[in-house]
């Protein structure tokens, strides 16, 4: 019973950390990045689809995304994409593909992004807390059930701590990563 308990609590917070990590490709830094665009969902034909499925990204240089739609006929559904979109990019299209050139960030952008950064940090590790008293809950009714012992309740909410600990830190660190690329001029 605990072991489960404990193999589902690693797992739900392994996600939880896997979704922060993903969030944070897709944050801006000091270069550009297809982890910004290659979500985007585009109305193509009716049907809501990532962009990624449309078209090949690719950076040529540091500051831009080159779009190349395998069907020419998106290129308008893509750009109204991007418009709609909070990348805060216009896109430069001559008909055959799409160039997002991106500005440099200003230090008032980058301490914005901070800020937001740390918010999703923040959100990260609410739900590794969440996922706790979850498992701490459970514990709790089955040891009420006389499913477990009082000493199996106490080792396993111990052993849920530890892990809470573990995650909380590695999400720290992917900060610690994210922002330092943010701040890096």
């Amino acid at each position: 019973m605990v072991n489960d308990v404990i193999d589902d609590v690693k797992t739900r917070m392994q996600t939880s950390v896997d979704v922060f990590n993903e969030e944070l490709r897709g944050m801006r830094s000091g270069r550009a990045s297809t982890a910004m665009v290659e979500k985007l969902i585009v109305d193509y034909y009716g049907q809501p689809t990532e962009l990624r499925q449309l078209a090949n990204i690719s950076t040529p240089e540091a500051l831009q995304i080159l779009i190349r739609p395998y069907d020419a006929g998106a290129i308008k559904d893509i750009e109204r994409a991007i418009k709609q979109s909070d990348i805060g990019v216009n896109p430069n299209s001559d008909g055959a593909q799409i160039r997002l050139n991106m500005p440099p960030l200003t230090r008032e952008t980058r301490q914005k992004l901070v800020k937001f950064l740390h918010e999703r940090a923040e959100h990260a590790k609410v739900s590794v807390r969440n996922i706790r008293r979850d498992a701490n809950k459970d514990l709790q009714e089955y040891e009420k059930e006389k499913m477990i012992s009082e000493d199996d309740q106490r080792r396993g909410e111990e052993q849920v701590q530890k892990l809470t600990d573990e995650f909380s830190t590695r999400i720290e660190t992917l900060t610690k990563e994210k922002e330092a690329e943010i701040t890096e001029v």
